[in-house]
């Protein structure tokens, strides 16, 4: 066994001889003195003697103790054997060769525990293979840019590098690890041994207490994780401040490569287009978003912020905020902005005013998406932040969960918060981070009831504890925290449990003093040097990182899953429109409200088609309709009662002044707007054959209504109106014997018709002739046969005098009753004056009628002025200047339609069709029906297919 171990030991020493450690030239074995070799190997064949083993003590020391370096004694050497030649000099080579191989056995030990301590750090590092995403791809390929050969002759020389080695100073503790190598054994098994002294040494200790060993191994692992930690963010940071000048330098040439669309850019347009979806296939949406639920006040927002860094919702004192979901996509970017789904306008996050102005605009959406008479929405608000350094994922902020429902909500507030946060915790695939308020009771929580019936298995929870600096103060039992974390203290069970503070509760705090705030209390938390949390655990920086890991692993396992469900639903949707519409296009709601807006602004055009003889004559017709009654009742009837022409024509030319002056303008410009919009309805409304379409119909009347809504007649058409009107009544002067005929044959149209609607008003006053009841079997009522009586005796009174005048008497009135309760009848004398009316009115229309044909060859006698004739025609005269003012006011209007208000009409659809474009709303409410709903659906899910396999193949490229 000796020689076996000798045989060893003389390996080692040739391999130290063979070594450049201390040496400056190679010395063969064999070149050493006799002596010399006798030292070093007893074994040798030319030994002729044996010496006893060397007793030395030497002290342990490890780097976990700190315990300091004890001085060593080295005992006198006793020999067994004289030497016969060179005594003085054996003896000096023997001290001197002890030296040597103390150091040389010492650098070696050294050299080895060094490598093992190295190996034990290596291990101890985190894998950092899974963040080499952080480094963008133009980095790897930055040898193909920069010259790397020019980089390594810019380093130092291996002089410089020699600088930076230990001194020998440090060889002592090289000393400590040379024990744990030559560690003592049986007698015989090396070739020194402890002395009694070091044994004594050893003994004492070993008699430290295990307790002290463990606190200085926690703390030495604590201060070790925390170095490691502060390294990785001193990376991050590095890496950040990389990226973000690359990315600011990259239109001058760092690299071509073009930028493309982040990966969390596409998979928020679908996102976004899945929030827009029919809700019949809303639960196809099972797409991963990371939907952040808790409690009112719990730090829901100010976790968000420390992910997003910066302060970005509008904060409030226990009041409720979060009034509807707000949808976050964060993506990293050369500049710290923000902006809206909607919006081109970027928030400068770096900038207080951009950021007071953020926190504005997402409160005013928020109020702008609650119903009157709701406290919360369901409307989801769309918002994407941008930053250096930044975690790609797609956080959801809900409302808080709140458990009364206080003054000022509305009854169903609490139920409506529940139903929403279910709604997006329901969706298998979506990342629930549960934020629990630590300075409060874990008992009063409610969140975390609602998410362990959402995934009682907790296999895509993540909780968090938020305020843990306030609970490590108020909690007397830093254990309840522990349980909390570790997710005892309830039935709730999760992926990871995290600690994390959000300031001191001063909403004026930055989020870097936020992030120095909490690093120095975990830094000096007995929560975690008590080790009742891990390093991994804390920091809202661990849960960002913790987070979007999750998140993309859900995301690369269920996406593909995803397209594939939305392509089957592709293929159902086609079928169905090419079995329901084989000859149509396939034309979403927006493309149909393209199409209609054409045909509609097509047929307002068609307004300006319509010849003017129409517009004339329409327009003339439709003027008399109005204004007959007026001048038949008010103007003719009273003028015609006069006893000779002069009287007439006064009395006419005062009402017609009047009338000019306060309603015929007024009147002729209803009548104008009234056609253009009647004209305007039959473009509208007019089916074109096959061509029309019903799907537009609802539409069409409802731009049509709003149009006619929004237009307003010109108010200057009157004034210049009325001037042309009082000048066609003023002229009396008829020019040819064709237009004396005409206005004879209008003024006895008028008269006919005036005949006709008085005789049938008087049938229904005395009931059917006796023609009638005997055809159609029936007979009169007690008050037609009373109003019968009355006729005939008024009818006799006429007779009796056809001059009488328009109104009776009371004396005639009284006889009239008289004769008639002769007969038994008793009769009211109102009775009496109304069927006077009526009766009166027939026969005046009738004579009226006989004057028209005397008067028809009349025309020479007006020439003349009717001197030496009895015929008096002034009332042929008064309908021809009727007529006239008609024509006239007719061909005015037509021109103010044609020239301007059928543009204006035309700009006011236009003005109402883009307005219903951007009201979707309305266009959903306007264009209905199963072909608009099956292309809506159609498009939607061929978008979102076309953009998951899009991003699909992004993702696979990123691989």
């Amino acid at each position: 066994m000796w020689r076996t171990r000798a045989a060893a030991a003389c390996v080692i020493c040739r391999s130290l001889a063979n070594s450049n450690y201390g040496i400056k030239r190679k010395s063969p074995l064999q070149n050493l003195h006799l002596v010399s070799r006798s030292i070093h190997h007893p074994y040798h064949p030319s030994l002729k003697f044996q010496r006893r083993p060397l007793r030395i003590s030497i002290q342990q020391f490890s780097s976990l103790n700190r315990l300091p370096l004890r001085k060593t004694k080295l005992l006198n050497v006793k020999y067994g054997y004289q030497s016969y030649r060179n005594f003085w000099l054996a003896r000096l080579a023997s001290r001197l060769l002890k030296i040597r191989y103390l150091i040389l056995g010492s650098a070696v030990g050294g050299g080895y525990t060094a490598k093992k301590t190295y190996d034990q750090w290596k291990d101890m590092m985190p894998d950092l293979d899974e963040y080499k995403w952080i480094i963008p791809d133009f980095i790897w390929e930055l040898d193909e840019h920069i010259d790397l050969e020019k980089l390594i002759k810019a380093l130092p020389d291996a002089d410089d590098l020699a600088k930076l080695l230990p001194d020998f100073d440090k060889i002592g503790e090289s000393f400590t690890s040379l024990k744990g190598f030559f560690s003592p054994g049986t007698p015989g098994e090396t070739a020194f041994r402890a002395t009694d002294q070091g044994y004594d040494s050893d003994k004492q200790y070993k008699k430290v207490s295990d307790k002290e060993k463990i606190d200085q191994l926690q703390e030495e692992l604590l201060r070790t994780q925390l170095k490691y930690q502060r390294m990785l963010e001193r990376l991050e940071k590095e890496n950040k401040e990389l990226r973000k000048l690359v990315l600011q330098k990259d239109d001058k040439g760092i690299h071509q490569r073009k930028l493309k669309k982040s990966l969390i850019d596409m998979y928020s347009e679908v996102l976004d287009i899945l929030s827009d979806y029919d809700a019949s296939y809303n639960t196809q949406d099972h797409l991963p978003r990371v939907v952040v639920v808790g409690d009112q006040s719990a730090g829901k927002t100010s976790v968000l912020e420390m992910i997003a860094q910066a302060r970005i919702f509008p904060r409030g004192s226990g009041e409720m905020m979060t009034r509807s979901p707000v949808k976050v996509t964060l993506s990293e970017g050369p500049h710290h902005v923000a902006l809206f789904k909607d919006s081109s306008r970027e928030f400068d996050l770096t900038k207080e005013e951009d950021l007071a102005a953020l926190r504005n605009e997402i409160e005013i959406r928020m109020r702008n998406s609650v119903k009157e008479g709701c406290t919360v929405s369901t409307e989801t608000i769309s918002l994407s932040v941008k930053g250096p350094g930044l975690q790609r994922m797609v956080l959801v902020d809900l409302p808080g969960v709140i458990s009364t429902v206080t003054s000022g909500m509305a009854p169903d507030t609490k139920e409506t918060i529940f139903s929403i946060s279910k709604a997006y915790m329901q969706n298998p695939n979506a990342i629930i981070l549960c934020i629990q308020d630590g300075s409060v009771d874990a008992e009063r929580s409610i969140v975390t009831d609602l998410v362990s019936q959402m995934d009682p298995q907790g296999k895509r929870t993540i909780f968090v504890l938020t305020k843990v600096d306030l609970a490590e103060k108020n909690v007397a039992s830093p254990s309840r925290i522990q349980q909390i974390i570790e997710g005892k203290l309830f039935p709730m069970k999760a992926l990871g449990y995290f600690a994390v503070v959000t300031g001191k509760g001063n909403s004026s705090e930055s989020i870097e003093s936020i992030k120095e705030y909490e690093e120095e209390f975990f830094q000096n938390s007995k929560l975690l040097k008590t080790c009742m949390l891990k390093a991994h655990q804390v920091t809202t920086k661990n849960l960002s990182l913790a987070v979007s890991d999750c998140f993309w692993k859900m995301v690369r396992e269920s996406v593909e899953q995803q397209a594939d469900a939305f392509k089957a639903t592709r293929f159902n949707l086609e079928t169905e429109w090419k079995n329901n519409y084989p000859r149509l296009r396939e034309l979403d709601r927006n493309e149909l409200f393209e199409k209609a807006k054409n045909e509609i602004l097509d047929e307002v055009i068609s307004l300006t088609q319509v010849t003017p003889k129409h517009w004339e004559e329409i327009l003339q017709k439709t003027l008399w309709e109005r204004v007959s009654t007026h001048v038949i009742e008010n103007i003719y009837l009273p003028a015609a009662q006069t006893m000779n022409s002069g009287t007439f024509n006064t009395t006419v030319d005062i009402k017609l002044k009047q009338w000019t002056d306060k309603q015929l303008p007024n009147k002729a410009v209803e009548v104008a707007w009234e056609t253009l919009q009647e004209e305007f309805s039959r473009f509208m409304t007019e089916q074109k054959g096959k061509e029309h379409d019903d799907i537009f119909d609802k539409l069409k009347q409802a731009v049509k209504e709003e149009s006619i809504k929004r237009h307003k007649w010109n108010e200057r058409a009157e004034d210049s109106l009325r001037v042309i009107q009082h000048n066609a009544l003023e002229d009396r002067s008829i020019s040819d014997k064709q237009q004396w005929d005409a206005a004879i044959h209008f003024m006895e149209e008028t008269l006919q018709s005036r005949l006709k609607d008085t005789e049938s008003v008087i049938e229904d006053m005395v009931g059917p002739d006796w023609k009638k009841r005997w055809i159609y079997w029936i007979g009169r009522t007690k008050e037609q046969n009373i109003r019968n009586e009355t006729k005939n005796e008024l009818e006799k009174l006429i007779k009796c005098n056809e001059e009488h005048a328009a109104y009776l008497a009371n004396d005639e009135v009284t006889t009239v009753r008289k004769n008639l309760e002769a007969r038994g009848i008793t009769v009211d004398p109102c009775l009496i004056k109304d069927t006077w009316h009526q009766i009166y009115r027939r026969y005046f229309l009738k004579t009226a009628l006989n004057h028209c044909n005397l008067c028809r060859r009349g025309f020479y006698y007006y020439q003349r002025h009717f001197v030496d004739s009895e015929l008096e025609c002034n009332d042929i005269v008064l309908f021809w200047r009727i007529q006239r003012m008609l024509a006239i006011t007719a061909n005015t209007l037509r021109q103010q339609l044609t020239n301007t208000e059928v543009r204006r009409l035309e700009k006011n659809v236009k003005e109402v069709l883009e307005d219903f474009a951007e009201d979707n709303e309305k266009k959903v409410k306007l264009l209905t029906g199963k072909r608009v709903q099956l292309a809506e659906d159609l498009k939607k899910v061929r978008e979102i297919q076309e953009k998951l396999e899009a991003f699909i193949e992004a993702l696979h490229r990123e691989k």
